[in-house]
């Protein structure tokens, strides 16, 4: 019996380190970086704005900035953006050190259904914003732009100034990316291939519009990706923009394969099988236990 309790307890312990704020979180003031901003879609209901905020785990933190974002923010970020757009998606910011890269976490993904974590982390780099973790959600099913407009206020009003030329193009970038995906291209590959594109633009220096041409053309046929030709102009220029913005973006693909192999935080990023063998595992314990008083 005595050996039965032990094991149950090295189980219930091993549970406690296998998953990270178990046992306990730290919920003190980064005063160095600041508390976690958090931007809420302006067009949310009070019901909504609730849901949100238990889905971005706001009461959990020590302390939070608390904002909304509008179609007036996006007219600030997005040239010939609508001031009447109407705002759902939510995020919540937290400001890392230099060199920890983007962490983002769709805390909601079914509610997301156009933009991927990765299509926000290569949006965000191309807008200046390099290190951050960042949760998105939604309490309904909404494409997921208005979050990034409000990261880029979050963003301001942490103190940043961002490059309202790299904000625009950066969701010019966004748009492009859906657009992609929403006829028919994997939303990973989209990901993948925005990146790598970007990537040989660090590399070549490309100094024309012909030869970002040709990068995209020869991305296109190793990541074996067919575009109608509009499509295929569309990411051209796109990609001619961003060339003449200037932007290192060499650390991109480390940066985003980074954030695959970063310790998962949350507990909903647990491999659903991990608690099903915890499941068996106390399950088998409980008829071990009756078994002995039978």
């Amino acid at each position: 019996m005595k050996r039965l309790f032990m094991t149950g307890l090295a189980a219930v312990l091993s549970v406690g380190l296998l998953v990270p704020g178990a046992v306990s979180a730290d919920s003190s003031i980064n005063e160095k970086l600041g508390v976690p901003i958090v931007v809420y879609g302006a067009n949310l209901s009070k019901d909504e704005q609730a849901s949100v905020k238990k889905s971005l785990k706001v009461d959990e933190e020590a302390e939070v900035e608390e904002i909304d974002v509008t179609g007036k923010d996006l007219v600030t970020y997005i040239k010939d953006g609508d001031p009447n757009a109407r705002m759902y998606s939510s995020a919540k910011i937290m400001r890392q050190d230099a060199g920890k890269g983007l962490v983002i976490t769709i805390v909601t993904q079914d509610n997301i259904t156009q933009v991927t974590p990765d299509m926000y982390a290569t949006a965000m780099l191309t807008a200046g914003i390099e290190d951050a973790k960042v949760d998105v959600a939604a309490p309904k099913k909404v494409s997921g732009h208005s979050a990034l407009v409000g990261i880029y206020k979050a963003y301001e009003v942490s103190g940043e100034t961002l490059d309202k030329e790299r904000t625009d193009v950066a969701n010019d970038e966004l748009e492009v990316a859906t657009k992609l995906s929403g006829e028919g291209v994997d939303k990973e590959k989209v990901a993948e291939l925005l990146t790598d594109i970007k990537q040989q633009i660090a590399d070549k220096n490309p100094a024309t519009k012909e030869d970002v041409e040709r990068i995209v053309k020869e991305q296109l046929e190793k990541h074996k990706i067919e575009l109608s030709d509009a499509d295929r102009q569309l990411l051209i220029d796109l990609m001619d923009r961003i060339r003449n913005l200037d932007i290192d973006f060499s650390k991109l693909s480390d940066q985003l394969n980074d954030m695959a192999s970063k310790v998962k935080e949350k507990l909903g990023d647990i491999d659903p099988s991990f608690w099903e063998k915890v499941k068996d595992f106390f399950n088998g314990l409980v008829d071990s236990v009756k078994s002995i008083f039978q």
